[in-house]
């Protein structure tokens, strides 16, 4: 079954990796072709250029092929000069450049400059788009880059076509991330809100997964070149955003993971827990001096949050990995649902990190969005399935509180019952005796004319009636248990069907009896062919003319089991419920008694009885009593 699930939720997850669009191909690839390289012109701080035409003179020009462009400057760079020449195109053109890296951007086409843009944050991923007219075909493109960033230069992602396609590829490049992002701060201010309702115990856990998944609102909003596009001047805060959302999600996440599956090995996740919240705390704290200083510590701040803290977060998704596969092998369903989607989030995670540093930090980190997609996808079913559990839970503590509640009640009227059998049985009996004897003295005196009603019989018959009674009262408060044996079922039930078969002839029913002799209880004979009459006596009774009672018995799971199935009548809930209790009876003629002392004597045999009925089908009772030869034999039924 653990199997079979674990399959379905891998499957969902790798359809929704298909059908995601991929981000490096989201542009249609057969663009790159109209522009396949250029030339690139590093400067440093001391022979800058001012002018386009000056550059363009100059020497010092390398050559650079667009599937492999170089964007790490070199040692002393601090700007540099592009220049593209452009192939022959159409009318109402334009050039999309996807991905330009640079902190300052200016363009000029035959001469004269048709876009700028100025940065003072260190966000340097550019998206450019510059309409073309016919007469600049041929022309040189010449750009001007400026960075205090460890980029700068030209990358992947050059398309000609018409301008208004491009205008709506521009628009909607990066919008995608805009919307999860939002998706995401919205759960979680909606799970804020509703967390007011939650009691101490799940607090945590709640609290934990909001601020896992309001961050992660953040960083997607916070990393998309969109709103850099778009909205520039405000490029300050969304970096901001970015990093206070980082400081948030990691430690978060440790807190998170720890609290579903404990502190780990000698307590690593603790301590690697701590270490995040301390190194977050410090990242703030930069961040914020930072700011007040006007980017005065940029190159230090870079370091704690892009550098290192980079390290520190590898650390964390292979350790939350190794935990992962211990994990999978334990066959809990939200175990491994977690896993899955921990899995793919720390995998990709880890595995574009490493891209990134193995790329000279050139790499644009695109597929971790999707990998915090499935991990949240994750956390939903995981969830749902929490919350049905609960449910579930809940439902299950109300029915067993509510049979409690009744077996208490039961408990209750069965010690008042018992405490006044006992009183009547010494009390009363005596009495009853002593009459009975006078009444049997006075009915041999008297002689009784004949064809007249002997009111002396029917009197002592009375008085035997109320005997029985009470000898039943006393059974109920006390079962006598003194001689306990080992007793054959086969044989039993033989002297049981002796006495129970005139009566279902009489009532125009039949018995059907398979019961093996391998079958062995301990108990008291007498007691126990009591409780079998009663039953069977009353299975008789519900015919109500032709039927049969089906009689048998077999071992199962060191117990025996007997089965007592009529045809007749049956019962709805309301009655099924109320069997055994004290003075309930369904007969027109019947003090309630009977099956009151039958489930008092099954239960001092340390047995259990249950009855399932349905009205017009009828009626069956399975006993178990615990079979002899998984008793001890010096053992004694207790009463």
């Amino acid at each position: 079954m653990s199997l079979n699930i674990f399959i379905r939720i891998f499957l969902i997850i790798a359809t929704i990796f298909l059908i995601l669009p991929n981000p490096a191909g989201a542009y249609p690839a057969s663009a790159d072709s109209s522009i396949s390289s250029w030339q690139i012109k590093w400067e440093t701080k001391a022979d800058r250029l001012a002018v386009p035409d000056q550059a363009l003179k100059a020497d010092g020009w390398q050559d650079i092929q667009a599937s492999e462009p170089a964007v790490s400057k070199p040692e002393h760079a601090v700007s540099a000069w592009i220049r593209i020449k452009l192939p022959e195109f159409g009318k109402n053109q334009g050039v999309f450049f996807h991905s330009i890296y640079a902190q300052n951007i200016t363009v000029f086409l035959g001469g004269e400059e048709v876009f700028h843009s100025e940065r003072k944050h260190w966000f340097d991923l550019n998206r450019v788009l510059i309409p073309l007219e016919n007469y600049n075909t041929g022309q040189e493109l010449v750009m001007h880059l400026e960075s205090q960033t460890d980029r700068l230069g030209l990358g992947r992602g050059i398309n000609i076509s018409d301008y208004q396609d491009l205008m709506r590829l521009y628009a909607k490049f990066d919008l995608l991330d805009i919307i999860l992002g939002s998706a995401f701060v919205f759960i979680a201010f909606v799970m804020l809100v509703c967390s007011v309702f939650l009691d101490r115990n799940l607090l945590k856990i709640w609290l934990a997964l909001c601020f896992i998944i309001l961050p992660i609102g953040g960083l997607l909003i916070g990393y998309s070149p969109f709103l850099y596009t778009f909205y520039g001047e405000y490029g300050f805060i969304y970096q901001g955003m970015f990093d206070l959302s980082l400081y948030l999600f990691l430690p978060s996440l440790m807190i998170f993971f720890e609290l579903l599956f404990g502190s780990g090995y000698r307590g690593i996740v603790k301590h690697f827990r701590r270490l995040q919240i301390a190194y977050s705390s410090f990242g703030i704290i930069a961040l914020t001096v930072n700011w007040a200083s006007v980017y005065a510590f940029q190159h230090f701040y870079f370091f704690v949050s892009v550098t290192f803290i980079g390290m520190i977060m590898l650390a964390q998704f292979i350790l939350i990995i190794i935990i992962l596969v211990r994990q999978l092998w334990n066959r809990n369903i939200d175990s491994i649902i977690l896993s899955i989607g921990l899995a793919i989030f720390a995998s990709v995670s880890v595995a574009e990190l490493l891209k990134f540093y193995a790329s000279s930090k050139t790499y644009d980190l695109s597929w971790w969005k999707w990998g915090l997609v499935a991990f949240v996808l994750s956390l939903i079913v995981l969830l749902g399935r929490r919350i049905s559990y609960q449910h579930k839970l809940i439902i299950t503590y109300s029915r067993d509180l509510e049979n409690y509640n009744s077996e208490l009640q039961r408990s209750e009227k069965m010690e008042i019952i018992s405490q006044l059998a006992a009183s009547v049985a010494h009390e009363v009996r005596n009495p009853l005796q002593v009459t009975r004897g006078m009444l049997q003295i006075l009915e041999k005196r008297h002689v009784i004319a004949p064809n007249t009603e002997n009111f002396y019989k029917l009197a002592i018959d009375e008085l035997d009636r109320a005997s029985t009674i009470i000898t039943d009262f006393l059974t109920f408060a006390k079962p006598q248990m003194e001689q306990v044996h080992e007793l054959d079922l086969a044989d039993e039930f033989k002297h049981v069907e002796g006495i129970i078969v005139p009566l279902a002839n009489l009532q125009g029913g039949r018995l059907e009896m398979s019961v093996p002799r391998s079958l062995r209880i301990i108990g008291n004979s007498s007691k126990l062919k009591q409780a079998l009459i009663n039953i069977i006596k009353n299975s008789i009774e519900a015919l109500e003319g032709s039927g049969v009672v089906k009689i048998w018995a077999y071992e199962e799971r060191e117990q025996v089991v007997i089965h007592i199935a009529d045809s007749g009548a049956g019962m709805d809930e309301r009655i099924l419920e109320r069997l055994g209790e004290p003075y309930f009876t369904n007969k027109t003629k019947g003090t309630g008694l009977g099956l009151m002392v039958t489930f008092r004597i099954i239960e001092v045999m340390q047995g259990t009885i249950k009855f399932k009925s349905q009205k017009g089908v009828g009626t069956e009772a399975m006993i178990r009593f615990p079979a002899a030869r998984y008793i001890e034999t010096n053992a004694k039924v207790s009463i």
